[in-house]
């Protein structure tokens, strides 16, 4: 997990990012062995309810998709007002889209 502000920082200046209408990720390449991930959940999308709930749904679906991650990237997972009431399907063909365009996902697309 990305934790630190520096991490934060370095994606903010230096990383690229794909958008979607449920999700902007930003992306980095690092020389480390994993695949380190972090979320934004702005007050936009309302209550810490609401943001706990939509951070525990972003992590399950990376849990079923770790296994195809390219080791060496840090990625920022940005949540949008959309991605509250999206269904799980939605969510997981959004995210898979996202890291495939991004190198972050081995292997081809799925939808």
């Amino acid at each position: 997990m990305l934790t630190r502000p520096q991490d934060f920082a370095a994606l903010q200046s230096e990383g690229s990012t794909r958008s979607s209408p449920l999700l902007a990720v930003r992306i980095r390449r690092t020389d480390l062995e994993t695949t380190r991930f972090g979320f934004s959940t702005g007050r936009k999308l309302g209550t810490a309810v609401i943001r706990n709930r939509v951070r525990r749904r972003l992590r399950e679906a990376l849990r079923a998709m770790s296994p195809s991650f390219q080791p060496g990237w840090d990625v920022l997972i940005i949540a949008r007002p959309g991605l509250i009431d999206a269904p799980h399907e939605a969510l997981v063909g959004a995210l898979r889209r996202l890291l495939h365009r991004g190198g972050v996902l081995g292997g081809p697309a799925q939808p």
